[in-house]
């Protein structure tokens, strides 16, 4: 069996990078572009920080903000229509993983209007065209979804997030500029860096990881771990690294799928509108207890990867314990909560853990699963 890699056509990393928007937009004969921000970093100018360049450069645009942080089914109608209606030919995402959701699944509908109902994208969509050209920017080091072939939508009627697969949706271009970050507060910061550990661990250990995504991984997982306490402290380097850490995690993750960690997590977004990275650390820890059996000796890299000194002489026990006590203390540091009693309600555990067995990351966990494993899991952290 072939493994298949997808990454972005182009990507500029640095302080600056943003920059080389002109570049590309006028490489490529772009006429105008359609800015999906979200309405805080509107608010806030770090949006306001592309707009200059495109208009430094002369480029027109239209800006559209309707997106909220668990972007919903009507932020992306109401995006189609307006995409539609602008005259726009490609699109300028700029934020989290929020506007580049909605940023990819406005392309892919524009260019496939037979999948006009978002309900439809669900899963692998058979998609048969690429989006509209996008141009990510990411203002947070964490989803990556500047570099993955996923976004995630959310049925609001129907509590639950929609999680989609489609290589036709990758961004052309990713200009990740640790400038566009360095405005994040620290809570966020802290969030989105341990999603984006939670990439590269999950990603590591899932059933679909092979020797191109592993390297790729490791070197996400020390990049994250030395950087991520530095990135909450606001300090340039821990900035940059963190940048390019989650966009390294990002590359291998995109093409070799997650684990329960991420199944659980969604449903938490969806229902209580948790802060993905929030829901990720907290039940990243548990979940790599969970998994350590059907992961061989990868804990012992991952553990090395942390910063754990002596693994070669460390018991498999000693090692996958080692490794999930960094995991832990780094979130730990970072100020991330220990357990979700302040977020889960008891009596909606069951329409969560069957949430999380039909979410389409469960398939990739290493280890064999169960709704009733789920709850347990589930259970274990209030």
């Amino acid at each position: 069996m072939a493994n298949r890699f997808v990454l972005n056509e182009t990507s500029y990393h640095g302080a600056g990078a943003i920059k080389e928007i002109e570049t590309e937009a006028k490489g490529r004969g772009f006429q105008k572009a359609f800015v999906c921000s979200d309405p805080d970093l509107v608010k806030f100018g770090v949006t306001k920080k592309v707009l200059d360049v495109l208009d430094g450069a002369g480029l027109p645009y239209e800006l559209y903000s309707n997106i909220k942080p668990n972007p919903t089914i009507e932020n992306v109608q109401t995006g189609v229509e307006a995409y539609k209606k602008s005259g726009a030919d490609y699109l300028v995402a700029i934020g989290g993983g929020s506007s580049m959701d909605t940023a990819k699944a406005i392309g892919i509908i524009i260019n496939n209007p037979d999948f006009a109902d978002v309900r439809s994208l669900e899963g692998v969509a058979p998609t048969r065209n690429k989006s509209v050209p996008i141009f990510a920017v990411p203002t947070t080091a964490g989803t990556a979804a500047e570099v993955t072939i996923n976004y995630v939508i959310t049925d609001a009627e129907k509590s639950r997030k929609m999680v989609c697969v489609d290589p036709k949706d990758i961004p052309v271009v990713a200009f990740v500029d640790s400038e566009m970050m360095a405005s994040m507060p620290r809570g966020l910061t802290a969030a989105t860096g341990m999603d984006a550990l939670t990439h590269a661990i999950e990603g590591y250990i899932t059933a679909g990881a092979w020797e191109l995504s592993d390297m790729f991984h490791l070197k996400a997982i020390e990049i994250i771990a030395r950087s991520l306490r530095g990135a909450v402290d606001n300090t340039p380097e821990g900035r940059e690294d963190m940048a390019l850490g989650q966009y390294v995690a990002g590359m291998g993750f995109s093409n070799v799928g997650l684990g329960i960690v991420h199944s659980m997590a969604h449903p938490l977004g969806a229902l209580y509108d948790t802060p993905h990275g929030v829901a990720n650390a907290i039940i990243l820890p548990t979940v790599m207890e969970y998994n350590a059996e059907a992961t061989g000796d990868k804990y012992k890299y991952i553990a090395q990867a942390m910063g754990v000194a002596g693994t070669e002489s460390m018991t498999q026990e000693e090692y996958r314990k080692a490794a999930i006590d960094a995991v832990k203390k780094l979130s730990e540091d970072v100020g991330i909560p220990r357990d979700l009693k302040e977020i889960v309600k008891e009596e909606d555990i069951p329409f969560l853990a069957q949430s999380a067995y039909d979410d389409a990351c469960r398939p990739g966990n290493p280890r064999e699963t169960s709704v009733e494993d789920i709850t347990e899991l589930y259970k274990s952290l209030l």
